[in-house]
C-alpha cells in the first residue's frame, strides 16, 4: 500500500527553536513526517515574540510550528536527558539548533546517540558550522545577512546597506537542512546507515549569493547596491508611473523588441546602444530615464493591462494585504485557516509543497507548550500515567 504522505512513517525529534530549525521541521511536518518539538520549561523563545498575540502565542510561533507535537523536556535535569535519548533512539531524524557542544555536553551529541541508533539522521544547525574560527559563536540571521554579503548588495545605491524584511538567512538555511535531510533519508534507503548533517546560516547565506558571487569571482569587480534594478539585466526594475509603481522584467532581447514597438518608441528598439541586453547595461543611464518618462504617462493598472496581454513580464509592487487577497494566491491554497486549541480559528500561510500522488498536509496547529507531553511519554517512551507524575513534579518535564 502506497504512503498517503511523502514522510509517512518518519519521526522527526526537534530540538530547535526560533526560526532556521523549526521552519525545516514544519516543511518535514508537511511532508507527513511525525514531528516531535522538544522545548524547555520555558518554551521557544519564539512564543513572545510579539505582539501580535493569538490565543496566547505570538504570531511569530505560529508561522513556524504547525504540524508539530510539543513536550517539555528539562535538558539540564538527568531524567529529561534520559527521556530525550530514549526518543532519539527510535528516531529517523534529530534536528537541533544549539550551539556547538552544547548536545554534546548533554549527552545528545551525534557521537553517542549513534550507538544507540546508527540509522539516525542528526541534523545540526549552527551560526558558523562546527568547524572553523568562528564556530563557538552563537548564530543570527542579522549577523549572517551582514557578515554573508547580503546588506551590501542590498538598498538604493546612494543609500545605507539594508537587509532583507524577512529572516532570509534562517529561512534559507531551514530550507537547505531540509534538503539536506531528505537526500540523507534517501540515501539511508540504500546503504541503512543514518549520518551527521553540518548546516550553518554563513554558509547558506554565502551559497544564496548565487549569480552575484560568481560575477564577482569572475571579474574580480565588486558589486554594487541597484536598488529594484539589476546588476546585469535592463530594464528589470521598478518603474513609476502616474499613480504608483510597477515592475517590469525584461530578460531577453526578443521582449525588448515587442516592448519598444507596444510603446511606440521602436527608436528605442534600432538604437545601436540598447540593441542587446549587454548594451543595454552598458548604457543604463541613457535609457532608464527616457523610459521613465514613457511610464509616468498612464496608470499602473492601465500599464499591467497593456504589458500582460503582450506577456511582457510585470507585475504589481503588492502590500502584504494585497498578497492574501490575490486571486492566484487563494487559488494555490497558500492561505489557510484551521482550529486552534486557544485562539479559535487562525490564518495561516499556506504549504508551498504540491505533490500530485502523495500530497503535503496540514493536519495539526502549531501546539501549546507541552500540549502532547502526556501523550508522547505515554505512547512513544512507554511510561505511565504514575511515572509522568513523578517526572513533572521532579521538574524532569
Amino acid at each position: 500500500m502506497l504512503n498517503k504522505h511523502p514522510l509517512d512513517g518518519v519521526r522527526v525529534i526537534d530540538f530547535s527553536r526560533v526560526l532556521a530549525g523549526p521552519y525545516c521541521t514544519m516543511m518535514l511536518g508537511d511532508l507527513g513526517a511525525e514531528v516531535i518539538k522538544i522545548e524547555s520549561l520555558d518554551g521557544d523563545d519564539t512564543r513572545q515574540w510579539g505582539p501580535p498575540f493569538a490565543g496566547g502565542e505570538s504570531a511569530y510561533y505560529l508561522g513556524a510550528n504547525r504540524n508539530k507535537k510539543s513536550i517539555t523536556l528539562n535538558l539540564k535535569d538527568a531524567k529529561g536527558r534520559e527521556i530525550a535519548r530514549k526518543l532519539a533512539s527510535g528516531a529517523d531524524v534529530l534536528v537541533e539548533n544549539f550551539k556547538v557542544g552544547t548536545m554534546d555536553g548533554w549527552r545528545l551529541g551525534y557521537g553517542e546517540l549513534k550507538e544507540l541508533n546508527p540509522r539516525l539522521i542528526y541534523c545540526a544547525i549552527t551560526g558558523y558550522g562546527q568547524t572553523g574560527p568562528y564556530k563557538d559563536r552563537a548564530g543570527y540571521d542579522f549577523v549572517a545577512q551582514a557578515e554573508g554579503g547580503i546588506m551590501s548588495i542590498t538598498g538604493e545605491p546612494d543609500g545605507a546597506p539594508m537587509k532583507v524584511g524577512v529572516a532570509i538567512a534562517d529561512i534559507t538555511t531551514g530550507l537547505f537542512a531540509l534538503n539536506a535531510i531528505l537526500a540523507a533519508l534517501y540515501e539511508r534507503e540504500k546503504s541503512g546507515g543514518g549520518q551527521f548533517i553540518d548546516v550553518a546560516l554563513l554558509d547558506s547565506q554565502v551559497a544564496w549569493l548565487a549569480n552575484v558571487a560568481s560575477s564577482y569571482l569572475i571579474s574580480g569587480n565588486a558589486p554594487q547596491r541597484y536598488g529594484n534594478a539589476h546588476a546585469t539585466i535592463v530594464p528589470y526594475q521598478a518603474f513609476t508611473t502616474r499613480d504608483g509603481s510597477i515592475v517590469v522584467a525584461i530578460g531577453a532581447d526578443r521582449q525588448w523588441q515587442k516592448f519598444c514597438a507596444l510603446i511606440e518608441r521602436d527608436d528605442l528598439a534600432r538604437d545601436a546602444r540598447f540593441a542587446t541586453n549587454p548594451a543595454r547595461v552598458e548604457n543604463r543611464t541613457a535609457l532608464i530615464p527616457a523610459l521613465e518618462k514613457v511610464f509616468a504617462a498612464r496608470d499602473s493598472a492601465a500599464w499591467l493591462a497593456l504589458l500582460q496581454a503582450e506577456g511582457i513580464p510585470c507585475g504589481p509592487i503588492n502590500s502584504i494585504e494585497q498578497v492574501f487577497q490575490d486571486a492566484q494566491v487563494l487559488r494555490r491554497e497558500m492561505l489557510i485557516e484551521m482550529p486552534h486549541p486557544t485562539a479559535g480559528k487562525i490564518k495561516l500561510v499556506g504549504t508551498p509543497l504540491k505533490l500530485s500522488r502523495t500530497p503535503a498536509r496540514i493536519t495539526l496547529p502549531p501546539p501549546l507548550l507541552g500540549e502532547h507531553t502526556g501523550e508522547v511519554l505515554r505512547e512513544i517512551v512507554g511510561l505511565s500515567d504514575e511515572e509522568i507524575q513523578k517526572l513533572r513534579e521532579a521538574g524532569a518535564v
